[in-house]
């Protein structure tokens, strides 16, 4: 299983939104990094075969985009804004979604919708009103109809915003589990989701691909790049001045700082190991 994405490009008049986007993602998690507006959720609207591509040509485990009606079968989607009818009960709307999906089997589509809300953990929510499911309930919904008809692709766009940490811890082990003999491809802005979850990983910028590859690799372009010091409170803006300040931390009367440079700051500033939020700022920053 493996999708293949060659010279991709998507044009909205004038403006660019993917310049020849090329990467190749095979089975496990695979994220998609960038900043809003980087070119990620256009990349997953083609995926799914939402939004016809301006050129390029791209072929999942085989199968080109054009056969749109072969993709749809294989893909499952859940996009940053996923809504269902709030009126509709957790089982009505699964239940409803089912159908649309193709589940016509009364018997099996109400055991296959028992299974995935417990898998989602949301059992107990059976009976609720979506309206009233808080926001990360309604994101495992989302979850749950986008697999429903076992797809071997799962993209899933901004799946953690809003969400507390809790949520979010439980959410990317939901994801995890299911990427399993499968692509799951997630599109996010927020770099931990990535560094928890994915072994490969692709960045975007402007519709520009400036990373792809493991996760460990865009850590090793950081090493020797990341710095940690503490200062006095009003040496602060003559650093940021000089310095791609990172993260603050107030310490009594000083201030921890975290900072990206190509070589020593100054004398007291001592190399510390880059996290992958380092390293993507590094690589915009270059970019």
């Amino acid at each position: 299983m493996e999708i293949q994405i060659q010279q991709l490009s998507k044009r909205f008049g004038e403006k660019k939104a993917l310049n020849k986007v090329n990467l190749r993602i095979g089975e496990g998690m695979f994220g998609l990094l960038g900043p809003n507006g980087a070119g990620k959720t256009s990349l997953m609207r083609i995926l799914t075969t939402l939004l016809p591509k301006s050129e390029g040509s791209i072929q999942m485990a085989g199968v080109p985009i054009e056969d749109k009606m072969k993709i749809r079968s294989m893909v499952g989607y859940l996009p940053q804004d996923f809504s269902v009818y709030p009126s509709f009960t957790v089982y009505e709307a699964m239940d409803y979604l089912a159908i649309l999906s193709g589940l016509d089997d009364r018997k099996a589509r109400k055991e296959k919708i028992r299974l995935l809300l417990a898998k989602v953990n949301l059992e107990a929510q059976m009976k609720t009103k979506v309206r009233s499911l808080s926001g990360g309930m309604k994101r495992r919904l989302g979850i749950a109809q986008a697999i429903i008809h076992d797809p071997q692709v799962l993209i899933v766009d901004e799946p953690t915003a809003g969400l507390d940490p809790e949520e979010r811890i439980r959410f990317r082990n939901l994801l995890r589990d299911f990427s399993e003999g499968r692509i799951v491809i997630l599109s996010t802005h927020i770099v931990e989701d990535i560094e928890f979850t994915c072994e490969n990983l692709a960045v975007l910028k402007q519709g520009q691909l400036l990373y792809e590859g493991k996760v460990k690799g865009l850590l090793l372009q950081a090493e020797g790049h990341v710095w940690t010091a503490a200062i006095e409170r009003q040496e602060l803006e003559s650093i940021r001045e000089k310095y791609a300040i990172i993260s603050t931390v107030s310490e009594g009367d000083s201030i921890r700082l975290r900072l990206l440079g190509s070589e020593r700051p100054f004398s007291h500033a001592e190399a510390v190991r880059p996290t992958i939020e380092d390293a993507y700022m590094k690589l915009m920053g270059e970019a």
